[in-house]
């Protein structure tokens, strides 16, 4: 089968979605043709724009873009002989002002396309900037999902939130794929200490490992965690990620100003097998998020068995209580204060359950079964054609 993926950037700061994409490439070669199309290929493994991945072609839609990173004719043109040239046509992002024009060359080549809409239709994401998005709904947006062979969702709590906006027959529920490889066999936590110098050995450790932005709620862990602290619950609160630096440093304020700052630790970016070290060195992970589509970091998480502490703000929340690894709070300081305390005042339980998590990822999300759920939807796509 010739698959063929289109974002228009790749840059790896993009985050999740970027993720996404380079991960469903990587898990495709073992099965399929896959082709990548984007203007902006700079995220993207050198081997791959070399032609040096096997069975993987990247497409650079080069030249300037059109007026709000369409495609302009030249990019349009390269499109059509592109997607002519494959089965299927795998589209990512619900926003992007190129991919109504990409789905109506779909329609004239009669070729099937899936839309993955990575948590962008969940409830909190439409209530932000809320009526410029319903305008996009009401025009382009309408037309893109109408003309969708397949809707594709990472999780069933997202299908049931995002299929407000389209026919929730073309929806699908698959989790992104997700490689294990660097979980297999744990790094010891030693390397943990090392790299992190401030990092406590005797306290028990809450971990915060995600960009430090108000919507992930670091904020509301800060106050729980000096509500913890104030009922003497000795823990070290540790911050891992970057972000924008006003905020940071109004994060930083806020542990001062809650007095808790010298059980505060902000280590900054962590990466490769120094976050996995620190993953399994914490007792718990814990994101107050308002909003978070498939969130790998969960299942790194757990993959590392370390107990997951999360909210019903994230799409995959069913999947992670259900894991037996994962605790799900209302996102308040109180309710985080509280679950902590629970999960603290009781490791042995806390560590058991964080190696059932553990179990259940290798369970539940082997590549293996992932890709055929991916083989299966494209197989749906072809059976049902395009054109529409």
């Amino acid at each position: 089968m010739k698959i063929l993926h289109y974002k228009s950037t790749m840059r790896l700061e993009e985050g999740g979605v970027v993720k996404a994409v380079l991960d469903l490439v990587s898990m495709g070669v073992q099965t399929d043709e896959i082709f990548l199309a984007t203007m902006d290929p700079s995220g993207v493994p050198d081997e791959w724009q070399q032609g040096q991945g096997g069975s993987v072609r990247v497409h650079h839609l080069k030249g300037t873009p059109g007026r709000g990173m369409t495609l302009n004719p030249s990019q349009l043109q390269q499109m059509r002989q592109i997607i002519s040239d494959c089965d299927v046509l795998h589209m990512h992002s619900m926003w992007n002002p190129a991919n109504p024009q990409i789905a109506k060359l779909c329609a004239e080549l009669g070729k099937p396309f899936v839309l993955s809409v990575h948590g962008m239709l969940d409830d909190w994401c439409m209530s932000q900037r809320r009526l410029k998005k319903v305008f996009y709904m009401k025009t382009w947006g309408r037309h893109l999902l109408k003309n969708a062979t397949v809707v594709h969702c990472t999780a069933q709590a997202e299908l049931d939130q995002a299929s407000k906006w389209f026919d929730r027959a073309k929806g699908v529920s698959v989790p992104l794929p997700f490689d294990l490889g660097e979980y297999e066999s744990l790094p010891d936590t030693e390397l943990a200490y090392e790299t992190f110098s401030e990092l406590d050995r005797v306290k028990p450790k809450v971990l915060f490992l995600s960009r430090i932005n108000y919507k992930k709620g670091v904020d509301r862990l800060i106050r729980a965690s000096a509500l913890l602290h104030a009922k003497g619950v000795d823990h070290q609160l540790v911050i891992a990620g970057t972000g924008d630096e006003p905020y940071v440093k109004e994060m930083k304020s806020l542990a001062q100003s809650e007095g808790i700052e010298a059980q505060t630790y902000f280590l900054g970016f962590a990466t490769g097998l120094a976050k996995v070290a620190l993953l399994e060195a914490c007792d718990v992970f814990a994101l107050p998020t308002s909003q978070e589509n498939f969130g790998f970091v969960f299942f790194e998480a757990l993959a590392s068995g370390t107990l997951v502490l999360t909210t019903k703000g994230t799409d995959t929340w069913p999947e992670i209580e259900g894991s037996g690894g994962g605790v799900i709070a209302e996102n308040t300081p109180e309710a985080f204060a509280d679950s902590l305390g629970e999960i603290l005042g009781d490791l042995d339980r806390t560590h058991a359950m964080g190696q059932a998590g553990r179990a259940w990822v290798y369970k539940e999300m082997t590549v293996d079964r992932v890709r055929q759920q991916y083989r299966d939807m494209y197989e749906r796509c072809l059976s049902q054609g395009g054109g529409s």
